[in-house]
């Protein structure tokens, strides 16, 4: 089949020239979308460009402010990523560093970078799948009209870098054909998304599993079933992939790990650990936090632990239907991978995202259903957009045999309404989420402007920078205005003082968004002689602690 003469994109284009043209798409629409993003947008985005604002500046995994208690932090400034990790610090650090600009617009150019990068990566991926160059730019197009991910690919936040090690280690098997490289290479970027994000180990234990397999690249099968007895040379190639693969990994992550040893004693991120024994949400900001553990977590109840991961699992499978697939291109995506199901790619990736589902919705239901998922199934995303065009592919094939429908111009018409789905939806969310379209809704820059806002305000009343404030969002009131901060806890006011006198914070400001705890401080800010007054507007309230330890 000559591929050069596929009609969808013209016959004059390379697949060089395809590829590239998606890249200049994707970038594009990063660029476009980015312009109208001030500042960070988020707690999450708003600590990665702060710790890499720390890096560039030359202070190092320093944090001048706490967001959790975790870790049981001793003071501010403590030091960095005790619950994240560093790497898409580092990359917000690089952009500052090459550009020379210490601000937002510097940090986010590696991610506006990757955001390019994602649609001819996808498109890799779908040719690797299909052989078909016209199902290869469809999936491309979807990555660049990636709806609900799209606002988020640009700012400073784990996206991007997920998506490209995610596509890479689908891609992997197309690239490598050598057994004992393609191990060592998963556990490289099995390290590098563990740098990414901590559920990473996950991606590790898929590549441990696939060390022990053949894949489809070497014979021509769906996985086979691991045997009762090994040949020893099988045994030994087996071995020496699982050791290579740890290698790898261990190659990336060994320095970082030896940090962390160093900095909290112990290798892995001590904040972690902790969130397997959330019984709410809040409870990533409660203090002291050697409340959490399984006794407390069991206390809670069989039944309210099941209804927790009951509700999680609900959560977690409308992202899948609403985020991953876009809502009209998940039957799709399922049609694709049924057309699929006997390629190895296709099989490792419904284990991963059952794997990933399952961790996100019995291990961590919280942190799962209020974004984990959305985050961790970044990963997927290239695969997803690629089964997706393949099971519209699939779909044209069937309408043509028990339809006549004509297959060319069939192609060509759901393919466009496809791209143009994604386009509308696109502009949809980024207009909902970036612009503020709709009743009481927010632009992207609004929490930074006012924390801005608020910097004058403690300004004028004569409070000093090197004063500690508590806020709902230290990395983003940091970032608006110089300020060092800690996190309000999850609890009442007694916890509030708690907190304030343990970490010297002399100050709190209670925004309209507070734990319920202190509602009775929020909605009678004049009766509680711990917490003086100092001033207020509609929806926030500046405290000064009047009571010393």
């Amino acid at each position: 089949m000559n591929f050069r003469k596929h009609p969808f994109f013209g016959n004059f284009l390379s697949m060089a020239g395809q590829l590239f043209f998606l890249f200049i798409l994707g970038l594009s629409a990063a660029v476009l979308v980015s312009a109208f993003q001030p500042a960070p947008g988020y707690m999450d985005a708003d600590y990665y460009y702060a710790t890499g604002l720390q890096l560039a500046e030359g202070q190092g995994f320093s944090e001048p402010f706490l967001w959790n208690y975790l870790d049981a932090p001793e003071g501010v400034p403590h030091p960095s990523h005790a619950y994240w990790l560093p790497l898409t610090s580092l990359l917000a650090a690089l952009g500052m560093s090459l550009s020379g600009k210490l601000s937002f617009a510097g940090a986010k150019i590696g991610f506006v970078l990757l955001a390019g990068l994602i649609p001819p990566l996808t498109a890799g991926i779908a040719y690797a799948l299909t052989a078909r160059r016209h199902t290869a730019i469809l999936a491309g197009l979807l990555g660049v009209f990636s709806v609900f991910y799209l606002p988020y690919l640009p700012t400073t936040d784990t996206f991007g870098l997920y998506m490209l090690f995610g596509g890479l280690f689908f891609l992997l098997p197309t690239l490598i054909k050598n057994g004992l490289t393609r191990g060592f290479v998963y556990g490289l970027i099995a390290g590098l998304m563990y740098l990414t994000r901590a559920d990473a180990l996950l991606w590790l234990l898929i590549a441990l599993i696939l060390s022990t397999y053949q894949s489809s690249t070497e014979k021509n099968s769906p996985l086979p079933a691991p045997r009762s007895t090994l040949h020893a040379s099988r045994f030994t190639l087996h071995a020496s992939r699982f050791t290579l693969v740890l290698i790898g990994f261990l190659a990336i992550t060994t320095p970082w790990l030896i940090r962390n040893q160093l900095a909290f004693g112990t290798p892995f991120s001590p904040g972690g650990a902790k969130a397997l024994w959330f019984t709410s949400y809040n409870q990533l900001f409660a203090y002291p936090a050697d409340q959490l553990g399984f006794a407390q977590w069991w206390a809670s109840g069989l039944a309210e632990i099941l209804r927790v991961r009951l509700w999680a699992l609900g959560q977690n499978l409308q992202t899948a239907i609403a985020v991953q697939g876009a809502i009209f291109s998940a039957p799709f995506i399922l049609v694709g991978a049924w057309h699929l199901r006997k390629d190895f790619r296709v099989q490792l990736g419904v284990m991963t995202w059952l794997i990933t589902l399952a961790a996100m919705t019995l291990v961590f239901p919280f942190a799962g259903a209020r974004g984990g998922f959305f985050h961790s199934g970044a990963a997927l995303q290239p695969l997803l957009w690629a089964l997706a065009a393949a099971g519209l592919e699939g779909f044209v094939s069937w309408g043509n045999r028990a339809r006549g429908w004509h297959l060319k111009q069939a192609r060509n018409v759901f393919a466009t309404a496809f791209v143009g789905f994604a386009l509308i939806l696109s502009v949809f969310i980024h207009g909902q989420r970036v612009l503020g379209w709709g009743e009481g809704g927010q632009t992207w820059g609004d929490s930074y402007e006012y924390y801005s806002q608020l910097d004058q305000v403690l300004e004028n009343l004569g409070i000093s920078v090197e004063e500690i404030l508590m806020v709902n969002n230290p990395p983003g009131f940091y970032i608006a205005s110089g300020r060092p901060a800690i996190v309000i806890p999850d609890g009442d006011a007694n916890t509030l003082l708690s907190a304030a006198q343990r970490y010297q914070a002399d100050y709190v400001i209670l925004e309209f968004n507070h734990p319920w705890g202190l509602n009775k401080l929020y909605d009678h800010p004049d009766q509680n002689r711990a917490f003086r007054l100092l001033w207020s507007d509609e929806y926030t309230y500046i405290f000064q602690v009047e009571i010393a330890p």
